[in-house]
């Protein structure tokens, strides 16, 4: 140990300490915690939320010119989701959570339409690939969800898609359902502000399959989020979805736009 006369009272004395044996042990070991830490984060599970709204009512529909009807087959949203989360189940990584949020009210009335039983035929997707299943009546439920549907400190939404109908600033999960031509369930642009950003990981991807999301909503959702979402510039096509592989298809004109 080394002692230094203090220059202003010579009486006083101060050490100063040399760096010890441990101190570089000290060092490493905290490298490695902190190695660790990132190995662990970078494995963290994450969670793929997917949400699909429900399909318009065929009484109303029927009421349109036949260029103009939504929603002939009641299984738009449904098909082309699922085909959706086989992909991302074989994109990512062994225990990523695939989380599949569903609209019920608008199968429940298409069910009494068609005569079939669409709510089970939902689930039998949920028991068939694996993943989970949860009801929703609104958009705040979709928020919800989103800031603490799981520990949102240990599991971090990694995607969030959507399916169904939209215009440029809101998804509108019963459009022509309950009410003709309109919507009574909906997340708006406005209400985005509510969801929280530290819910998302910092890359997590993001893409609405509705129609229009990109000329407005797509904005609104990087600001509240930080996350670029990609969206349609004009309206997409779920028309001839056994055509394509029930891959959304964009109509004339549109274009898929990331902001």
């Amino acid at each position: 140990m080394k002692e230094i006369a203090c220059q202003r009272c010579k009486d006083s004395l101060f050490t100063v300490m040399p760096m010890s044996p441990s101190r570089p042990v000290f060092f490493a070991l905290c490298i490695a915690a902190l190695s660790l830490l990132g190995a662990e984060t970078a494995g963290a599970q994450t969670e793929v939320i997917v949400v699909s709204g429900g399909p318009a009512m065929r009484r109303w529909e029927d009421l349109r010119k036949p260029g103009e009807q939504h929603d002939r087959w009641w299984g738009n949203f449904v098909r082309s989701a699922r085909v959706r989360m086989q992909e991302i189940k074989k994109g990512t990584p062994p225990g990523t959570i695939i989380t599949w949020m569903v609209y019920r009210d608008a199968y429940d009335r298409r069910s009494a339409e068609d005569r079939q039983p669409l709510v089970s035929f939902v689930e039998s997707v949920r028991d068939t690939y694996g993943v989970r299943l949860v009801w929703f009546r609104s958009g705040s439920d979709v928020i919800n969800y989103i800031n603490s549907g799981m520990n949102r400190r240990s599991v971090k939404v990694s995607g969030f898609e959507y399916f169904g109908h939209s215009n440029k600033f809101c998804f509108m999960f019963d459009y022509s359902s309950d009410v003709y031509g309109g919507s009574g369930s909906w997340l708006h642009e406005t209400d985005l502000k509510r969801i929280r950003a530290s819910a998302f990981t910092p890359n997590a991807y993001c893409q609405s399959w509705g129609c229009h999301t990109a000329e407005s909503m797509s904005a609104a959702w990087k600001k509240a989020t930080g996350l670029t979402m990609v969206g349609a510039y004009g309206k997409t096509d779920y028309s001839n979805g056994h055509l394509s592989g029930w891959k959304v298809q964009l109509a004339p004109g549109a274009s898929w736009r990331r902001r």
